[in-house]
């Protein structure tokens, strides 16, 4: 069914936010919402740049339990250009979307905290701006963010004094540490009872650093046995990559398009005709599954059949008070948004990472089977980096996290950073596993579980003194708690998934040492396709790779793309986005704005700014 998007000009809601209280912005009703758990939210515009009528779209869920403190997690998914509802209704938010029906999240992350979602930067979503006057640079974009927190803080105080953690995935590992940045100039000017509380950013399959990403583009093939080394293919993807490499050494851009053609060629060698003679090719976010070629992923994931349907549903509209100014149906990712915002003049967020740490703790974390912003890179950019004093991780251990009997992945920490690592998890780990990304989000927050009830899991991470959250895990503390802890996992007890099994390592005095291999118990299926913690299907990330993988521009926003809504019952779990074979990797794509959402002829090149949006050119990885 296909709703036209001028449905929003009938609207009532025309009031200027500046004329608005908290109580106008309260969601009474929300459409196919179930009666239990009830969730207070809020929802409508701020107008951040009156002269080009800009304002960004904010849906605000009240946490379900309150601690010792009270605590908000801004979420903001990727592109850039793609919409935070993708982590509102496929991942961290409290309801999924099942048919015309919401059904509820056992993972949300408002079970302690408030999430507040953002369509940023604007023009993104339900967000909306005059089409001449996209955004093009992070620090704009930074601007406009800090205004709108001003004002969502005046319109709701008692949120002002709140532990505040940034967090989101993709090419928000561009805008977050952007954001943070302003955060904390903007503190300086204030008396410590008028400053954020900014106490954490947390991101997760982040395109913060195109240096290692691009660089590991390859590794990650040769890790996952995509390509054999020595190969024909491998030859010709080392020689991209000296290619990419001389570009580099001369200038580091958020976005290096010549780069992107190893991610596009890596996904064009390796497709290949399936039984039915259509060529697939692996899903860019998930290495596990196929897709069509050239789509590569653009096609994942299917939850979006039902979500944006439901984001265009005339009563969703009207109950989130969407405004006459946005004059076109909701669209997951806006390509033109992404065309625009090339940040040329921007350093890499990577660049601010060191001075952040200085300040704020920082969280990474990745899914083990995304390829497009995948673990290595992330990895090798924590390396490569100096803060507070020290180079990566150095001795660092890596601590063996079990939730539920079963090898989640490991964790590592030193000197204010985090990095976590899930198996089994693709570009958009909160879709995969909502209840494992729970338990990070509780570690991170040095939520004790142990207070709290209900949860239905046991989570263990090397050194915890008792179960989730128990002893906090953000953090790293001191550099002798640091030692402390480095010395304390030579000797440490490893747990076997799937099995509470303890294996003793018992060293002997300097001669020799017990080493007990652990076995690893990996699951049959993929949880966000077939059961497990997933509820619903997959999500993801758009990038400029895409665009030009599917034939669009040189934009490479992960998650940006537009939706073909006339195509929803063809979309299927392991396929991409169609498009012509050209220039992959590129989000660039038609305005929201310019474009009526239901054009027909327009299906097409929609579908080619979906897929704009996997990496490929400029940073855009985002899970959406």
């Amino acid at each position: 069914m296909r709703i036209a998007s001028g449905i929003l000009l009938a609207l009532p809601w025309m009031r200027m936010t500046s004329a608005l209280s908290a109580a106008d912005y309260y969601v009474r009703k929300l459409p196919g919402a179930p009666s239990s758990p009830e969730i207070k939210m809020h929802a409508g515009h701020i107008e951040v740049d009156s002269e080009h009528n800009g304002n960004l779209f904010f849906w605000h869920f009240q946490s379900r339990q309150i601690l010792d403190k009270q605590r908000t997690v801004i979420w903001l998914n990727g592109g850039p250009g793609c919409s935070s509802e993708d982590g509102a209704l496929m991942e961290i938010g409290p309801y999924r979307v099942s048919g015309d029906n919401l059904v509820y999240n056992n993972g949300s992350w408002n079970q302690f905290a408030n999430l507040l979602f953002v369509d940023n930067p604007v023009g993104t979503g339900y967000s909306y701006v005059d089409t001449n006057a996209y955004l093009h640079e992070l620090d704009e974009m930074a601007e406009h963010f800090i205004i709108f927190l001003e004002k969502f803080f005046e319109l709701f105080p008692q949120y002002q004094s709140d532990e505040l953690y940034i967090a989101g995935e993709s090419y928000a590992g561009q805008h977050i540490p952007y954001i943070a940045k302003h955060i904390l100039e903007r503190n300086k000017q204030f008396q410590p009872e008028l400053q954020w509380n900014l106490k954490e950013l947390v991101i997760g399959n982040g395109w913060i650093s195109p240096m290692e990403q691009y660089d590991a583009y390859l590794k990650f093939a040769y890790e996952k046995n995509l390509i054999q080394r020595g190969s024909p293919n491998a030859k010709q993807l080392e020689q991209l990559w000296r290619i990419c490499r001389k570009s580099l050494a001369v200038e580091v851009k958020v976005d290096m398009p010549g780069c992107e053609d190893i991610l596009q060629k890596l996904l064009e060698m390796t497709s290949a005709l399936n039984l039915s003679g259509k060529r697939e090719c692996y899903n860019m976010y998930d290495v596990r599954l196929k897709d069509t070629y050239p789509s590569c992923g653009m096609n994942w994931p299917p939850d979006l059949t039902d979500v944006t349907p439901y984001l265009r549903k005339k009563e969703v509209v009207e109950a989130l008070h969407i405004n006459s100014g946005k004059t076109t149906g909701w669209k997951e990712c806006n390509g033109a948004v992404g065309a625009s915002f090339r940040a040329q003049h921007s350093e890499p967020a990577r660049q601010l990472l060191p001075a952040l740490l200085e300040q704020v703790s920082i969280t990474l974390f990745s899914g083990a089977e995304d390829l497009i912003c995948n673990h290595i890179g992330t990895e090798m950019l924590i390396e490569r980096m100096e803060w507070n004093g020290a180079l990566g991780f150095q001795s660092t251990p890596r601590l063996n996290w079990t939730f539920d009997g079963e090898d989640a992945g490991y964790w590592q920490k030193a000197r204010n950073l985090t990095y976590v690592l899930f198996n089994e998890a693709s570009h958009m780990v909160p879709f995969d596993w909502p209840l494992r990304s729970r338990d990070m989000l509780d570690r991170v927050m040095e939520i004790d579980v142990r207070a709290a009830s209900g949860l239905g899991f046991d989570s263990h991470v090397d050194g915890d003194a008792a179960g989730s959250g128990a002893s906090g895990g953000g953090h790293a503390g001191t550099d002798e708690e640091t030692k402390k802890q480095a010395d304390e996992a030579k000797w440490k007890v490893y747990y076997r998934s799937g099995q509470v099994v303890l294996v003793i390592v018992i060293i002997a005095a300097g001669a020799w040492g017990w080493y007990i291999w652990r076995e690893r118990r990996r699951r049959k299926d993929y949880h966000g396709l077939a059961g497990g913690e997933g509820v619903g299907l997959s999500t993801r990330s758009r990038s400029r790779a895409a665009d030009r993988l599917l034939g669009r521009g040189g934009d490479r926003d992960v998650e940006a793309g537009d939706f073909d809504e006339s195509r929803l019952g063809d979309l299927h779990v392991a396929t991409p986005t169609d498009g012509p074979d050209k220039d992959a990797y590129a989000v660039g794509g038609d305005s929201d704005d310019d474009d009526d959402d239901d054009d027909d002829d327009d299906d097409d090149s929609k579908r080619k700014e979906r897929a704009s949006g996997v990496p490929g050119g400029s940073g855009s990885r985002t899970t959406s």
